[in-house]
């Protein structure tokens, strides 16, 4: 179970990043003082890592600046802009994957005993909502051992499941009015150098490396070094 400091510095890190009209802080609070209905309309998603999670914010109407965006495209959805902050919160958990982010009903999550719930304060009223709820990592036997051998005894009934697969040549940041700037013919800047080796991931972790070569005219990469669990994003 997430301890009371690390929901804090979960819910620190996300108002951090928060792009909202007026400064905020997060206030440790309960659902009950939530305004009746007001979970129906948060934006949610799930966390998966070393420690998984569930989270789910709520924000005021007109707490998010419409500049926050750099734009009025409906391509840029409330979801994209507050990612980045659900992100920082999640991050503190460790390594993982924050999925996909979804507009809808988080009531069962912010009345859950297991979910810490924070009540996001700015010009002294509240300006949000979040909440945070951590499932247990990896299961324990009767005995208090953790049954690892068990379940990797079971791994054989997932063995046809699919996983995507991704080669990355490198990552940049940039500003949501950069992106709708973009035109054809103009160049984005990655954080590496021509030649150096890609990255493998699995489901959004780093597993390997390699290098892009081309088979029968299609692109192809070559592993040239399989990461441990302490050297990848496990």
């Amino acid at each position: 179970m997430i301890t009371t400091n690390s929901s804090q510095a979960a819910a620190d890190a996300l108002v951090a990043l928060l792009p909202t009209s007026v400064p905020v802080r997060a206030i440790r609070s309960n659902a009950q003082l939530m305004p009746a209905g007001l979970a129906t309309t948060a934006l949610s998603g799930s966390f998966v890592g070393s420690t998984s999670a569930d989270v789910a914010l709520i924000l005021a109407d007109g707490s998010v600046p419409a500049e926050a965006a750099g734009t009025d495209s409906p391509l840029v959805s409330t979801a994209d802009i507050l990612r980045p902050a659900l992100e920082a919160a999640t991050g503190v958990l460790g390594a993982g994957v924050l999925g996909d982010i979804r507009s809808g009903d988080a009531t069962a999550l912010f009345t859950d005993p297991e979910a810490t719930v924070f009540e996001l304060t700015g010009n002294a009223r509240p300006q949000g909502w979040f909440a945070i709820r951590v499932r247990s990592g990896a299961a324990k036997s009767a005995g208090g051992q953790f049954a690892g051998s068990s379940a990797a005894g079971k791994l054989g009934r997932i063995n046809n499941v699919e996983m995507s697969m991704t080669v990355e040549i490198g990552r940049t940041r940039m500003s949501v009015r950069d992106v709708l700037d973009l035109e054809p013919g103009g160049v984005i800047e990655l954080d590496r150098s021509a030649g150096a080796p890609a990255d493998v991931l699995l489901n959004g972790r780093l597993i390997a490396h390699g290098e892009v070569v081309v088979v029968d005219q299609d692109y192809a990469v070559r592993i040239t070094r399989i990461l441990d669990v302490a050297e990848g994003s496990f």
